[in-house]
């Protein structure tokens, strides 16, 4: 009798985990996709409501286009690349994103910082994306040309040669159409108005969207 009770415990402890392990398995193949955008005050809403920035108007293109993917904002207005760096890992982890949208370099241009650091964290920020399983888009930054065109044409480069190096999606510039015009810029000359960021939006999109249908199809089939 003794062994009876033993083998009901076992087949019991079997079945349990079995049951566990579909259930996990389940749920990972039905997981909402994660974009992560990873940047500044350009991505932050700096200076309007949450809702008025391009980060939110993505999720409601999403929605509305019937994409599952639920978009997460860890932009902090001021971020260096350096700011990023030290933050990425524990913000990896929390969110366990699928695609990455990188979006910083602007405040290292225009504290006027050493462009071979920034380009190296930049690289690290890269890697470490790739490597938490996450696809990544990169989303350029030109700064104006009072810093000197050595530095402004080297620091747009950098975006560049990096996308074509690790062979990733580029947003080349993610304010065309919006830099320089009055109308859709702050007072301060250099951050994007409200009435901007349908634009950034586009810019965006246009590179985005045909990843969308990869993150979509890879994390139904894990």
């Amino acid at each position: 009798m003794k062994v009876s009770f033993r083998l009901l415990i076992v087949l019991f402890t079997v079945s349990l985990s079995t049951a566990l392990t579909n259930t996990a398995t389940a749920a990972d193949k039905t997981k909402t996709p994660i974009i992560l955008v990873y940047g500044d005050s350009l991505s932050a809403a700096y200076s309007m409501r949450q809702e008025q920035g391009w980060v939110s108007l993505l999720q409601q293109r999403l929605k509305t286009q019937g994409f599952p993917h639920q978009v997460i904002n860890a932009s902090v207005s001021g971020e260096t690349t350096s700011g990023g760096l030290s933050r990425l890992p524990i913000t990896l982890r929390q969110h366990q994103p699928d695609i990455v949208l990188l979006e910083l370099g602007a405040n290292d241009g225009l504290r006027g910082l050493p462009l071979a650091q920034m380009r190296k964290n930049l690289e690290a920020l890269i890697k470490a994306s790739k490597q938490a399983g996450a696809e990544v888009v990169l989303l350029g930054i030109m700064i104006p040309p009072n810093y000197g065109s050595r530095y402004t044409q080297e620091f747009s480069q950098s975006f560049t040669e990096l996308a074509k190096h690790h062979d990733l999606p580029l947003v080349k510039f993610l304010l065309e159409g919006v830099a320089g015009k009055p109308e859709l810029t702050l007072d301060d000359g250099l951050h994007p108005s409200a009435a901007a960021q349908p634009k950034i939006l586009d810019n965006v999109w246009q590179v985005l969207q045909p990843e969308l249908a990869k993150t979509k199809l890879d994390t139904v089939a894990r």
